[in-house]
């Protein structure tokens, strides 16, 4: 479908925030396989378009897909010899240019729609985040679009938690405790994610790492989740001002200066007791 427009694509790609880069043939000289002006985009699985095929091709698309895995968000331009350097009969020059047009967002798995998912989506919807948004009633997601935000109406939540890129983000704030508690175990089951967090008290915390332990998640797993979740020394209820909160924590996370609060003492004491039982032949425990 948009194999050639490339400007469809381009506006598809960022309504994703799916990362591409833009390969321009800047300059040729002699015969080239396309003149200047010619473009295509590049994603790190697919290649929109196309600048003349060949060697110069394979050569733009290998250094497209590495700014994209190193992030690299500085345009490049490169020059080809095409006979001498690639080995293609055209023999002329051309010199492309590669410019990062999207750029790289962190993939959040939001889970509820209430006033707190709300105000935090405004925030991060202006951050490099492109964000899923999960809720079970279409009528409380907000009527506005966000850019790089997808809402997914799901009669089963939990169910979408397998299909979530490996190191997204997620947090979980429905307006259900044990949908929580169930999306939490979903999350823990698949120990890949680049951040957890769950909207809640200590008391809530304490609550849910008992009931995880049952199901067999052990300290070490309950340590993966955040909860309460935001910086701590950002207090207040208001959902703005949680909102705010939560988004700190998050942008600490992508800028790599996120330090995980350690759990509460008696929780993880529960659920260390817990599964010393469960190791134990001696003992039985019901469910």
């Amino acid at each position: 479908m948009f194999k050639d427009n490339w400007i469809q694509v381009l506006a598809e790609l960022e309504r994703k925030g799916e990362p591409c880069v833009m390969v321009t043939v800047v300059e040729h000289k002699g015969s080239t396989p396309r003149d200047s002006g010619t473009k295509m985009l590049v994603t790190e699985h697919a290649c929109y378009a196309t600048i003349g095929g060949g060697h110069l091709e394979y050569k733009a698309l290998k250094l497209a897909r590495d700014m994209l895995l190193s992030g690299e968000q500085t345009m490049r331009v490169e020059r080809f010899n095409l006979g001498a350097s690639l080995g293609q009969c055209c023999g002329g020059m051309a010199s492309i240019m590669l410019e990062p047009v999207v750029r790289t967002r962190h993939h959040l798995v939001l889970f509820g729609a209430g006033h707190v998912a709300k105000a935090l989506v405004h925030i991060l919807a202006t951050l490099p985040f492109r964000i899923t948004w999960i809720d079970e009633r279409q009528a409380e997601f907000p009527p506005e679009q966000f850019s790089g935000v997808t809402q997914l109406v799901s009669d089963d939540p939990v169910g979408e938690v397998a299909s979530q890129p490996a190191a997204s983000m997620y947090l979980v704030m429905t307006h259900n405790h044990q949908l929580d508690l169930e999306l939490c175990a979903a999350i823990l089951k698949r120990q890949d994610a680049a951040y957890f967090g769950v909207i809640g008290s200590a008391t809530k915390r304490k609550r849910f790492d008992y009931k995880l332990s049952e199901r067999g998640f052990n300290a070490r797993d309950l340590s993966q989740m955040i909860c309460p979740i935001g910086i701590s020394s950002v207090v207040g209820k208001h959902p703005a001002e949680i909102a705010v909160s939560v988004a700190g924590q998050l942008i600490s996370v992508y800028q790599g200066t996120f330090v995980a609060p350690q759990p509460s003492a008696p929780a993880m004491q529960v659920a260390a007791t817990y599964t010393k039982e469960l190791a134990s032949p001696s003992l039985s425990v019901s469910s």
